[in-house]
């Protein structure tokens, strides 16, 4: 199980890692729409009617939702970096099961679990 747990470990880090790099490389190719995006999407994430909590929580929900893996390992470590518990998360994923079905509770029990355990020892990519 340890070993197992060691490879589940490094593909959650992988996947950070991966995000970053590609998301460096099209901040080099095209700056000036990277900018706008990040831009936007700093907006959209600030602190507002909604706390950055709760909006983390809505990402991870539609990230589960549209099965996007790379955006429900970043979402997750978002909702662990704004204060979530693991029972807030289960609740938002379960909220999100409930309308996306199996395929949504399958990334919820399997992905974002995973995600939650590496994350929360301290072994998170920054």
């Amino acid at each position: 199980m340890p070993e197992q747990e060691n490879q589940q470990q490094s593909m959650v880090q992988q996947a950070l890692q991966e995000y970053k790099e590609g998301l460096s490389q099209f901040n080099e190719k095209i700056p000036h729409i990277a900018r706008r995006y990040n831009a936007f999407t700093e907006a959209c994430f600030a602190k507002g009617a909604l706390s950055q909590k709760e909006k983390q929580r809505i990402a991870l929900g539609i990230s589960v939702f549209a099965q996007d893996e790379y955006c429900i390992i970043y979402h997750t470590k978002g909702c662990l970096d704004e204060g979530c518990s693991e029972k807030e998360i289960l609740e938002t994923i379960g909220v999100t099961a409930a309308f996306g079905g199996g395929a949504a509770m399958s990334q919820a029990v399997t992905l974002v679990q995973e995600s939650i355990d590496e994350l929360q020892t301290g072994n998170n990519v920054h």
